[in-house]
């Protein structure tokens, strides 16, 4: 005759587990609005936060691999945690007033550390940190915060590509952020300022940089990021340029405007995780 005695600590762990999921399904409820404006704000287009999926799915595999590397540690949990819950979920009733999204967006990743402290304590919550805080990096940021940096980026794109038209035979005249050559004028606005480029790469650069193991690559991908993401904005908007030179102004209602976009960010991001790959063996 055989007897299971099931041991304490196993029924410990079933409870811990359950009540972990039992807590992330009412969370999903309490937030689903803010996730839904999330997902639409991420999917909105290549102009705007289009890196907050690709850095949401590297955290959440990154937040898996750390947590897999510590399933021998014995489970904890520190109250700790309701220190950083407590806030979120009051910042997330306020919002419930003001009917932002984005300041219950915020709540909702402050609360993750919180959750973490409370299922998995300290030391999981320390090998975990760092990819969870990167999500603040995927916000929607308003424009009236980035209006200067929109404006500054603008003027940058707008001087480099008029210094350059006339290396391509393009005579071209520049006031402002107005490109003006003999096919008409192009107004270099907002959304081709590049700060999307530059948001996704520094984002991505600094996910980069925390996976590198060399030092010298880490400060290398962090130094490079925003150069590269301004460099590689200036050619988009070189190549506009001279498509409507010689096509016409009607080019930038084809995808083409589109596409050069998501171009920048084909360009830019591997060359972040080129910078950042695994050391060969002289680097060791």
């Amino acid at each position: 005759m055989n007897v299971h005695i099931s041991k304490p600590e196993n029924n410990l762990e079933t409870r811990q587990l359950w009540s972990i999921w039992m807590v992330a399904a009412l969370l999903f409820f309490l937030y689903a609005p803010t996730i839904l404006w999330l997902w639409e704000r991420w999917t909105m287009s290549v102009w705007h936060n289009g890196h907050g999926i690709l850095i949401a799915l590297i955290v959440a595999y990154l937040v898996w691999a750390e947590l897999q590397k510590l399933r021998e540690l014995p489970r904890s949990s520190s109250l700790w945690g309701f220190a950083i819950l407590t806030p979120g979920l009051i910042l997330h009733m306020l919002d419930a007033g003001m009917q932002s999204q984005l300041l219950s967006a915020f709540a909702l990743f402050l609360s993750l550390p919180g959750l973490s402290l409370l299922f998995f304590g300290w030391d999981r919550t320390r090998a975990i940190i760092f990819p969870l805080l990167t999500l603040f990096l995927t916000l929607p940021i308003p424009l009236f915060l980035t209006e200067s940096i929109h404006l500054a980026l603008r003027h940058i794109a707008t001087d480099s590509v008029a210094w350059l038209l006339p290396y391509f035979g393009v005579p071209v005249f520049s006031s402002g952020t107005l490109l003006e050559i003999s096919n008409g004028s192009l107004q270099v606005a907002d959304a081709c300022s590049g700060f999307s480029t530059l948001y996704a790469t520094i984002t991505v650069a600094i996910l980069t940089a925390y996976l590198c193991p060399v030092v010298h690559r880490k400060i290398l991908v962090l130094l490079i990021a925003i150069p590269l993401a301004i460099g590689v904005n200036i050619v988009r908007v070189l190549l506009l340029t001279l498509l409507v030179h010689w096509v016409g102004l009607d080019v930038l209602k084809t995808s083409a405007h589109e596409i050069s976009g998501l171009l920048t960010f084909a360009v830019a991001l591997p060359i972040i995780f080129w910078l950042g790959r695994a050391p060969d063996s002289k680097e060791k």
